[in-house]
């Protein structure tokens, strides 16, 4: 919900707008892009997932052409096994095909997840999550058919209207604890 003078005083997000090349806003170039993806690249865990969701905000709102031509991602960080052998698994389904196909039906495993991309070693994080051969991104989009319920969402959740939020988690909260 801050305004342009706000986003432009805030340094990480003005060296991000500087590194990209591209601008904001009415400003906006896709030609002055300097990189083909953008990929948004968090932490495993709560902190992670609220920072992406602001960078995601942030885009929405004063890049949506980098949305519109599919160039923003998110990267997904690995489930990481081990137990005499390593193997890292994309999401919970992938750990379970791992975990018949990798491993004896009656081995021990432990199964962890990086909390911090900065617990994994450099060629950990180069083979899982930097590799564009076996790294998985999942790319954000805005379908057209919900661009109106999406930019009420985002006002709502995103906005300076707290009382909307509280609001959106009081008719929510069944639903998070089912």
């Amino acid at each position: 919900s801050a305004g342009k003078d706000k986003l432009a005083q805030n340094a990480q997000l003005a060296d991000l707008v500087q590194a990209l090349g591209c601008g904001t806003g009415t400003h906006y170039s896709e030609k002055d892009l300097r990189y083909e993806k953008v990929i948004i690249m968090t932490d495993a865990d709560v902190d992670g997932a609220h920072i992406a969701s602001l960078l995601i905000t942030f885009f929405y709102r004063q890049m949506p052409k980098l949305i519109e031509a599919g160039r923003l991602y998110l990267a997904v960080p690995p489930l990481l096994q081990h137990g005499g052998k390593i193997a890292y698994a994309r999401d919970d389904k992938h750990k379970d095909q791992l975990m018949k196909s990798e491993f004896n039906a009656n081995a021990k495993v432990e199964v962890s997840r990086f909390k911090g991309l900065g617990e994994m070693m450099a060629a950990q994080l180069k083979e899982t999550t930097m590799d564009p051969r076996k790294r998985m991104l999942l790319r954000v989009m805005l379908a057209e058919k919900d661009a109106k319920s999406t930019a009420k969402a985002v006002e709502r959740l995103m906005g300076a209207k707290a009382e909307a939020r509280f609001e959106f988690i009081q008719e929510k909260a069944e639903f998070a604890s089912e």
